[in-house]
């Protein structure tokens, strides 16, 4: 990324501002396969984003530019969060992830870590934790051991990013690594990483396309407390990756 030592936070992260969405996934498409082909004394962690713009980027990952060179074996891929419904929903990120990319691309299916979306929502985010638990190789967080390489995270018109949404009690949630949530203004239960999950990590990087994006950066930029986005930190840097529009620019 052209200058990927901002700060750590969404008031301090480095802004990249290319001209449209497009633009953006084959930017971070390129990044991406070389932080992970850069990565040789473990496995390359990703937590993964559902939306539009991703989307464009898991298309690309599975073009033949890009299948024969990504380090599938070598990466562990996540869900940063994944709405309460069945693995072939069209409203299921997974199903997103897995038809636009995973089913193109050499990746062994040990390294596919759906979040589990049937039985109780709770039961289901303690899975999803010592999943990542035994990828991590233990059950504390560690300062200076991040828990993912990079986190994708989009931007709702709401403030909300992953499934962090406003009001909602797991925006106090402090200890475990993965938690539920209930919006109250959109449907599905859902499954999310909490804010110590994400700030275990070597890069958080958010993606943005589109005028509809403008209203809610610019208050999250400024450090509206209100946005559940406004607390996204991380031990490493964070980048906005946006468009022109997004940016208002």
């Amino acid at each position: 990324m052209h200058d990927m030592t901002g700060g750590h936070d969404v008031k301090t992260g480095a802004m990249v501002v290319l001209p449209d969405g497009e633009a953006i996934a084959q930017h971070m498409a390129k990044w991406l396969t070389e932080q992970a082909l850069a990565r040789k004394d473990g496995p390359f962690v990703l937590a993964l984003s559902g939306g539009s713009t991703p989307r464009r980027l898991y298309q690309i990952l599975a073009s033949d530019e890009y299948r024969d060179r990504f380090p599938w074996a070598n990466t562990q891929f996540f869900f940063g969060d994944e709405r309460f419904v069945p693995a072939s929903d069209p409203a299921s990120n997974y199903h997103m992830v897995e038809t636009e990319m995973l089913a193109h691309v050499p990746v062994p299916s040990a390294n596919v870590h759906p979040m589990p979306t049937s039985g109780d929502p709770a039961q289901a985010a303690a899975k999803y934790q010592a999943e990542l638990e035994k990828v991590y190789g233990g059950k504390v967080l560690e300062p200076g051991r991040p828990l993912f390489d990079v986190v994708m995270l989009g931007l709702g018109d709401n403030g909300h990013t992953a499934s962090l949404f406003p009001r909602q009690p797991v925006l106090e949630e402090r200890k475990l690594w993965v938690s539920t949530c209930v919006p109250d203004d959109a449907p599905h239960t859902r499954l999310t990483l909490t804010y110590p999950a994400i700030h275990s990590s070597r890069h958080v990087v958010f993606m943005l396309a589109g005028a509809g994006k403008r209203e809610a950066f610019a208050r999250v930029r400024a450090g509206d407390p209100a946005e559940p986005a406004s607390h996204i930190t991380t031990e490493g840097d964070l980048t906005w990756l946006m468009d022109t529009a997004a940016a208002g620019q």
